[in-house]
């Protein structure tokens, strides 16, 4: 017989607090991809929105690719749009929450702008 100090493994109580801890941070992490990729989204209507003149053409070009893609978090008047030389530079800023568990809440902050 081997002694308890040559024994290595999982005890069935830390296999499920690893388990857990591997479906808390799953669930943590399939709400986060979404917001990822509206915000990638975003970037991509700010880029095409760039090609705008005025500030009111940007903010509809933003709005037709917003519509497009079903971005819901930022619309068109939510931009600051300024000029750089002779470039328009559309840049964008805004946060979303995600509920964790209670009163706690994982805030994402998501900022840009075109290039």
């Amino acid at each position: 017989m081997k002694s308890m100090q040559q024994q290595r493994g999982l005890t069935f109580f830390g296999l499920l607090v690893v388990g857990g801890l591997l479906a808390f941070t799953g669930v943590i992490v399939a709400q986060i991809v979404p917001t990822y990729i509206e915000f990638m989204a975003v970037e991509k209507a700010a880029q095409k929105a760039s090609a705008g003149t005025t500030v009111s053409e940007v903010r509809s070009i933003f709005d037709k690719a917003a519509q497009i893609d079903d971005i819901r978090t930022i619309s068109g008047k939510d931009l600051e749009v300024g000029k750089e030389g002779d470039r328009v530079v559309v840049s964008f800023a805004y946060a979303r929450e995600i509920h964790v568990a209670g009163p706690a809440y994982l805030v994402m902050k998501y900022q840009g702008r075109s290039k």
